[in-house]
């Protein structure tokens, strides 16, 4: 019999007598998969972006304006004459050229092209919708007579019976309508000629020949009308139904490899960790076979086919689970407003494949490196050193500890010499994992240090159990390391995580209230304010001061603006001169009274960057595509990171998606608003920020869902390690119970050393949390304490407390109803 095939049986029939390592194993590899596998279905969901059509079903192509458009850096092009370029996003509705629906009629294959012109619409008593051309009704499958002017298309769910009139509000302006008819669908259609004087041609329904491949004609469409539009087929086509479904689908990727490539990470780990107790429990085993003859490559061989063999058994179990797992993420994720529920779900066998290939890498990198002493250890040192194993520190372990230390020190001064703001919070996860790794290679020696520290108070307070537990902590140092780097592991990622989140908020909280004035807002109930109500709001009497309150995104086209980071563009303000008083942002340069017609007021770092100040003229970019050059009225500095620039609202209003303003701040005596303004309504300041503090709100559940499930892999893990560990201690407990101490006794020892693996995964998990927290804090908040209440500290402490003393003292419990005879029989 071959040597392969001898240690293939061998393998095999280790695999069948140590279950309780394995068994472990299988369980860490298990979950690593599914979370990876989960994360690989959310990144293909968004990469697909699969929004099936409903308003534009009957088109087989879709024609839309490209939100993507080149920006040039302003650096000379290289050797081949390519010019750097960097890409920007726009953020409004952006309209088609009148004249494109003729070059799609031209291309072979065509048979219709259905324009859809549209525009946001208030329907009285039914809220916000938008407004469509009649005649993309057709694609909708909606048949019937066309409305006349004046006359509309009303949802079937608005209960207007045709004949009856109803109030719409476009763009602030009520105007009442007869209703000709209803639909199944959400939106209002009007008569064409209505439409095209409220709205915008949006898209472009492309009907195909007989006989023509949907596929086939998009490429064809591709090629004729250039980079300038996206010709959308198959599942895409419904995207032009839900403006952020783009949006949606890049947070979906971005979530997707952040966090899939934390779970890789943390999977790493915590499968190197369980598979270093399995091996050191062998330490015996390996010993013996390395005394009658086996060699290091074959002890490496042995360990290498039992961690194929379960890292295959756990990611084959893990194959469905995943699918499950990723669609549990992706509808709580619908259920926190981060992605609309009209995406499809694909858990395709790409993500599958990639989760199979991590795990089965995490498995045989760890169990190769578990081994690796133990194979080259000389027969007689490894019998010596079987039952206690001292020696750890290697220059390897040392050397790859020094460069995630440094690591995990570069990202914190990185963060807080370079990062502002929210970007700030970028270099916290591979912080945090820098500093799990290098204390995770350390764990030994820094569990050590902190035992030592522990041992005086354990002693005085447990007396002979307290004695025990200190000799045992001594002596077990090196595998004691291995139940305390999971509860490390646990607490850090859960306070890091749990603490940046807070501290994100609060940060973000200040820069948005601090530079505000307004005593109140008024907010409309119609979908805007027609221009001329700030005037009416102003001439109110005891209102001091009133502007309008825009939101929007712009680029910078000409010069190069080396500060814009972000393919989002520029925050853009659009607010009044005449109100400019309301904002707190400090001007260093110009007045905010000058910001009237084309003009702008710019953050200071963006006008150095572009070597402009007060009077240059500047080429802008707006969200709805249009160009435009202004001229810089003033220059403001906003708190850092969170850079804005200021526009005339007037300006910024006919480059938006709404086309008028929908709040309005108001300074002075409010108590006349809600009388004059009945279709509006008065709120506090707070409401400014409410769509911001929604965003942040979102995505702090989606930290808190996806990290959730990193830390709750961490928490089994943590049971996972000590449950085996601890069941691997019966001879000891049998010696011990041999040598006179009681039951009692023994059971209450275990729970002093439960204790100190708690005390030291906590402090030692607090300092993991520590290095990503204080550099981040001092960016955020120039605080060196994290934003946060301290009972989260307390909340989290006690839950490593509860698992795990539970994880040590129930298999302690059970271990201890064995007879000592039997227990020191059987080993």
């Amino acid at each position: 019999m071959g040597r392969t095939a001898i240690m293939l049986r061998l393998t095999l029939r280790t695999l069948r007598y140590r279950k309780g390592g394995f068994v472990a194993t299988f369980i860490a590899l298990f979950f690593g998969a599914s979370i990876v596998m989960a994360c690989g279905g959310l990144m293909e969901t968004g990469i697909r972006t699969a929004v099936p059509p409903q308003r534009l079903a009957g088109a087989d192509a879709v024609v839309v304006a490209d939100r993507q458009f080149a920006l040039p850096t302003g650096k000379q092009p290289d050797e081949d004459g390519d010019a750097d370029l960097k890409y920007g996003t726009l953020s409004e509705d952006v309209p088609l050229q009148a004249n494109l629906a003729a070059k799609v009629s031209a291309v072979p294959g065509v048979a219709r092209v259905v324009p859809d012109v549209a525009f946001p619409a208030t329907l009285a008593g039914g809220g916000p919708t938008t407004g469509h051309s009649w005649t993309s009704a057709a694609l909708a499958g909606i048949g019937g007579t066309a409305p006349r002017p004046g006359e509309v298309v009303v949802p079937a769910a608005s209960g207007k019976p045709a004949g009856s009139r109803v109030d719409i509000s476009v763009r602030g302006k009520v105007s009442q309508y007869t209703v000709s008819g209803t639909s199944p669908q959400s939106v209002v259609y009007f008569a064409d000629s209505d439409a095209q004087r409220l709205g915008r041609l949006l898209a472009l329904g492309v009907v195909a020949s007989p006989g023509t491949d949907a596929a086939a004609l998009g490429d064809r469409l591709e090629d004729v009308l250039g980079s300038s539009v996206s010709v959308l087929t198959g599942e895409e086509r419904g995207v032009p139904e839900h403006p952020g479904a783009a949006r949606e689908s890049e947070l979906l990727i971005t979530l997707a490899g952040v966090f899939g490539g934390f779970a890789v990470m943390v999977s790493m780990m915590v499968v190197s960790s369980t598979f270093n107790v399995s091996v050191q429990q062998r330490k015996r085993e390996i010993a013996l076979l390395r005394a009658v003859g086996t060699t290091p490559g074959q002890i490496r061989r042995m360990i290498f086919g039992e961690s194929l063999i379960v890292s295959a058994l756990a990611t084959l179990a893990a194959w469905i689970p995943a699918g499950l797992a990723g669609r549990f993420l992706f509808d709580r994720l619908c259920d926190y407003g981060a992605v609309s529920p009209v995406f499809e779900f694909h858990q395709g066998w790409i993500p599958s494949i990639v989760g199979v290939g991590t795990a089965l890498l995490a498995g045989v990198v760890a169990a190769l490196a578990a081994a690796r002493r133990a194979a080259r250890t000389r027969p007689t040192e490894a019998l010596a050193e079987a039952a206690v194993q001292r020696e750890w520190l290697t220059p390897t372990r040392l050397v790859f500890a020094i460069l995630s230390f440094g690591g995990g020190i570069a990202l914190g001064i990185v963060t807080v010499t370079v990062l502002s703001g929210p970007l700030a919070a970028s270099t916290a996860g591979p912080a945090v994992i820098c500093w799990a790794t290098g204390f995770t290679l350390l764990a030994p020696g820094a569990t050590k240090a902190v035992m030592a520290v522990l041992r005086l108070p354990i002693r005085a307070l447990t007396r002979v159990p307290g004695a025990l537990a200190v000799t045992n902590t001594r002596v077990r140092a090196v595998r004691l390391a291995s139940a305390v780097a999971p509860v490390m592991l646990a607490t850090g990622f859960a306070l890091a995580q749990i603490y940046l989140q807070t501290t994100t908020a609060e940060s973000s909280r200040r820069a948005y209230t601090e530079d505000l004035r307004a005593d109140a807002v008024l907010v409309s109930a119609t979908g805007g304010f027609s221009p001329d109500v700030v005037a009416a709001v102003r001439s109110t009497p005891g209102v001091t001061a009133a502007s309008e309150w825009i939101t929007s995104k712009g680029h910078v086209v000409s010069p190069y603006d080396s500060e814009l980071e972000e393919d989002d563009g520029l925050e853009l303000q659009g607010i009044s001169a005449a109100g400019s008083a309301l904002t707190a942002i400090p001007v260093k340069a110009g007045s905010l009274s000058d910001l009237t017609g084309d003009s702008i007021a710019l953050p200071v770092n963006h006008a150095e960057a572009m070597k402009v100040t007060v009077g240059d003229r500047i080429t802008m970019r707006f969200g709805d595509g249009e160009t435009a050059s202004v001229t810089v009225a003033a220059l403001v500095q906003p708190r850092q990171g969170f850079e804005i620039g200021l526009a005339p609202a007037q300006l910024l209003a006919k480059h938006t998606s709404d086309g008028v303003a929908s709040r309005i701040m108001v300074s002075g005596d409010i108590s006349g608003l809600a009388a004059r303004f009945p279709d509006a309504r008065v709120a506090d300041r707070s409401t400014l920020t409410e769509a911001y503090s929604k965003q942040l709100e979102t995505s702090a559940m989606i930290n808190y869902l996806l990290a959730g499930m990193i830390v709750l892999y961490t928490a089994i893990s943590v049971i996972n390690t000590l449950v085996v560990e601890t069941a691997d201690r019966r001879r000891e407990f049998g010696l011990l119970r041999l040598s006179g101490a009681r039951r009692g006794q023994v059971l209450r020892m275990v729970g002093v050393e439960a204790t100190a693996i708690t005390l030291s995964g906590i402090v030692l998990g607090a300092l993991v949390s520590a290095g990503t927290l204080i550099p981040f804090s001092l960016s955020a908040l120039d605080s060196v304490v994290p934003y946060g209440p301290f009972w989260i500290f307390l909340v989290v402490s006690g839950a490593a407390a509860l698992l795990t003393m539970t994880a040590v003292m129930l298999p302690a419990w059970v271990a201890l109803r064995t007879r000592p005879v039997d227990t020191v029989a059987v080993q």
